[in-house]
């Protein structure tokens, strides 16, 4: 049977409340094989250090605050495993995550493995929404071998994490450093394989304030992202037709807003018409959310959220345009 010896590398930044429960998760894996835990602390100020120290068998590094991407390069350097896995510290990984992501290396072609989500906190109604939402995207959208993997739940050979170059750490955020390293590797030839039942409990969002910022910042980032692959703005499997037609439609509805003052002879006509697309545009994500949403009145509430996060991920996709071409990056 097959069974390298695997190195599981968690990044930490103010993880009190959850890495406790993510190292017993990895501490408890049905996995036969050897086993380190490399846990890379970036810079947290809470009590994550007295929690970590706590667990002898876990290898413990501490960083200056330079972002997860960083700190998983930080963890893979140090490893000593042939196989890298990688989770992050709001997530509680199942019994058997390792067992069910190793086996899909036996085949030579299959280089990358990545897993889904289940949710650690179904208590929380935007939460719940969410789940529900990746469960459509990852049993609906994705393929066998999709072009991204998510940094929550994934493995990889480390000879090909080395060299694809590891994480890009001018993305300091917890936002499009996966992606980038999706795409680097796929560029490279290699296959990522999607395996749907290798599953990690997550603590996604509760409140909707955090949400709307967590959804500003990755409409920030993925401006790098499309300009460092460019070939990708048409879709990635998980990103698809809905999450790209957004952008131009509230930049539309933007403009309208700002052209009513200068369109005086027809401002009737325009604030009708930015009345209508408003209305529509909100009618459309409730539908949507009827399609994937288990009851209507999480349909009606995840339909709202959907209408705020398109205008909080476009406003994070402008204000990124007018920064990157500065930097050239």
């Amino acid at each position: 049977m097959y069974r390298p010896s695997v190195s599981v590398i968690v990044p930490v930044f103010n993880g009190e409340m959850t890495i406790g429960k993510t190292l017993d998760a990895i501490l408890n894996q049905s996995y036969a094989g050897r086993v380190e835990i490399i846990v890379v602390d970036d810079g947290s100020k809470d009590n994550t250090n007295q929690i970590v120290t706590n667990y002898s068998s876990v290898r413990y590094f501490v960083q200056q605050n330079a972002g997860p991407a960083a700190a998983r390069n930080k963890g893979a350097k140090e490893a000593k495993g042939d196989i890298l896995f990688f989770t992050d510290s709001d997530c509680v990984p199942e019994r058997e995550w390792i067992e069910k992501m190793v086996v899909h290396l036996e085949d030579p072609s299959v280089w990358v493995v990545s897993g889904s989500y289940d949710i650690a906190n179904p208590s929380s109604l935007l939460a719940s929404c969410i789940q529900n939402e990746i469960r459509y995207r990852h049993e609906r959208l994705m393929p066998k071998f999709p072009k991204s993997f998510g940094s929550y739940n994934f493995c990889v050979i480390k000879k090909v994490f080395e060299e694809a170059g590891g994480f890009n750490s001018a993305y300091p955020a917890a936002s499009g450093e996966d992606n980038d390293l999706s795409y680097k590797i796929i560029k490279s030839g290699q296959r990522i394989l999607f395996e749907k039942y290798a599953l990690v409990k997550h603590y996604h969002q509760s409140r909707l304030g955090n949400y709307l910022k967590e959804q500003f910042r990755h409409g920030y980032w993925r401006v790098k992202m499309y300009r460092d692959h460019p070939k990708m703005m048409r879709g990635d499997d998980y990103t698809f037709w809905k999450d790209i037609l957004e952008v131009p439609a509230v930049a539309f509805t933007i403009l309208g807003v700002f052209a009513l003052p200068l369109m005086i002879s027809s401002s009737d006509f325009m604030l009708w018409l930015v009345k209508f697309w408003l209305s529509s545009f909100l009618v459309f994500e409730i539908l949507f959310a009827c399609w994937i949403m288990p009851r209507i009145p999480e349909a009606i509430f995840f339909g709202l959220v959907m209408f705020l996060r398109a205008f909080a991920r476009t406003f994070g996709f402008l204000s990124a345009l007018l920064r990157f071409p500065a930097e050239k990056t």
